[in-house]
């Protein structure tokens, strides 16, 4: 085999080339692209970093905000408590007010109906009086024939009702 017969006198100079390509490999991957790879990762590591720092800060802020919007949400339902309670207490203030005036109104009117039953009633009775003494006074000429005065009738009509 004639290659293996000039392995010894081509061997020194394939060393020689693979060196110089492996050098050349060496530098132009070791010392040209890597520390751009290496500058890419960097920055890509530290945009990262930088991302993650802000995500933080971001979502400290949206906590605080919420936060703050609770404290607000609470503090405005508070008020709304506070001023519904007010107008309830309103509204029950002027109820009473007003069942006090309707029933002063009421009780004025109760008294007056009074008023006038007791007048009618007094009224009649007085008609009824009056009506019983005639009666009386033709009863009495009826039946015994005697003559008794209006004044006479009157006052026994009047005796026998209220005593």
């Amino acid at each position: 085999m004639p290659q293996i017969a000039q392995i010894a006198s081509t061997y020194a100079s394939q060393f020689f080339w693979l060196f110089i390509v492996f050098g050349l490999i060496y530098f132009a991957i070791g010392r040209g692209m890597l520390p751009k790879i290496e500058a890419t990762v960097d920055a890509r590591d530290r945009r990262i970093s930088e991302d993650l720092a802000e995500a933080e800060r971001a979502r400290a802020e949206a906590d605080r905000t919420e936060e703050a919007y609770r404290a607000r949400t609470e503090a405005n339902r508070a008020e709304a408590l506070k001023v519904t309670q007010a107008a309830k207490d309103a509204a029950a203030e002027e109820n009473a007010r007003k069942l006090a005036a309707a029933d002063a109104a009421i009780g004025e009117r109760i008294a007056s109906a009074e008023a006038r039953i007791r007048a009618a009633t007094d009224a009649a009775l007085a008609e009824i009086e009056d009506v019983a003494a005639d009666a009386a006074q033709d009863m009495v000429a009826k039946l015994s024939g005697a003559a008794v005065s209006r004044d006479e009738a009157a006052q026994a009509v009047k005796a026998a009702l209220h005593g």
